[in-house]
């Protein structure tokens, strides 16, 4: 008989297995953003041991990608606040469309194919409304369909939960608007959510943080296969607290949240980057690039694991046996119980997030 152990690793092993399409391109893994020697930004294919398999140009720095369930297809975003979300044909390295923001919007960085791949959702701000939006475009001609509220403020992060109908939605909180760049216009009133939204617009369900962390803004996600989200945070309050940056979050139970020791807590300066669930579904960690920091926590007690140094770590995913990260200095690397080894070391500086390249099947 199966356990739940078993289940959740089942389930996490099927999602890592292999896109046929993406043969055509050396079957990536990870998608990442990074700043070359020459001065351009692209968008690379990596595999499980780090090694570049394709680089594509992108008009900017990028920030976050998302690749198509089928194809060898993948759709790089500026950074935040950004108009531009191009799709690439990552096998010939053409753009098929780039994707404008709709006047009075910008993009937040992220989005996500539906599991049958004939939808494509963004994060979006309508800046005047302060208010959060999920566009929604056909992914084979890339015309916006429509929209839906994002069931908050400053959406930046969202994942598809298993069932293939939910939308899960980090709306961060923070208002922001073009005329003031990355400036943070709320700070004061701001009511950071998890919503739970399905294809139509319709709200599942939403959880907020208690009134003493509201300036705890979430902003990145992560899935475990049996649907357990997983959330990063960055604290917008005196870098003189030290608040939880880690939470996972299940449908029909509160959250709860996560904090190292403070001694290790207190190195953080109040900031989360990226996060992932390991292989097995049994561990989850968060990337401080402030604090040159990797953390670990076991997921079914919520207890702090370990701490691992690493310079200006922020990209993190899920390899086949565990963890693995990307840094700014260029490294790769994975987890292992003798602690944190790199597999490579590539001439580019990587940005913020390894995507992974996963089956829907």
């Amino acid at each position: 008989m199966t356990n739940r152990r078993g289940f959740i690793a089942g389930l996490v092993t099927a999602s890592l297995a292999p896109v046929p399409a993406w043969a055509s391109v050396g079957a990536p893994s990870f998608l990442a953003a990074a700043l070359f020697p020459d001065g351009y930004y692209r968008l690379s294919g990596l595999d499980q041991a780090g090694v570049i398999l394709f680089s594509i140009p992108l008009p900017a720095r990028g920030h976050a990608a998302a690749a198509h369930p089928f194809k060898a297809q993948a759709v790089a975003f500026a950074r935040r606040p950004g108009t531009f979300a191009i799709v690439i044909d990552c096998q010939s390295g053409s753009i098929i469309r780039q994707l404008e923001a709709p006047k009075g919007r910008h993009f937040y960085g992220h989005g996500t194919f539906s599991a049958d791949g004939t939808r494509f959702f963004t994060t979006e701000n309508d800046y005047e409304a302060a208010e959060g939006v999920i566009g929604v475009w056909d992914a084979v001609s890339f015309t916006r369909l429509g929209e839906f509220s994002s069931g908050g403020t400053g959406p930046h992060d969202m994942q598809l939960l298993p069932d293939g109908n939910t939308l899960v939605i980090a709306n961060g909180g923070i208002e922001t608007h073009p005329d003031t760049g990355r400036t943070k216009l709320n700070l004061s009133t701001m009511q950071p959510n998890l919503s739970y939204i399905d294809h139509s617009g319709s709200i599942r369900a939403q959880v907020e943080l208690p009134p003493a962390l509201r300036k705890n803004s979430i902003r990145h996600l992560a899935v475990r296969g049996d649907g357990l989200v997983g959330f990063a945070m960055q604290w917008q309050g005196g870098l003189t607290e030290y608040p939880p940056l880690l939470g996972l979050h299940a449908l029909g139970k509160d959250p709860l949240l996560l904090s190292a020791p403070e001694a290790d807590q207190s190195t953080l300066q109040g900031y989360a980057g990226s996060i992932a669930f390991s292989a097995d579904g049994q561990s989850i960690a968060i990337t401080c690039p402030r604090g040159d920091a990797l953390h670990r926590f076991d997921v079914t007690s919520g207890a702090f694991a370990e701490a691992f140094a690493l310079k200006d770590v922020c990209g993190l995913g899920s390899g086949i046996k565990g963890l693995v990260f990307t840094t700014g200095t260029g490294a790769f690397g994975a987890l292992d119980p003798a602690g944190a080894e790199i597999s490579a070391r590539s001439d580019c500086q990587w940005d913020n997030h390894l995507i992974p390249i996963r089956s829907f099947g």
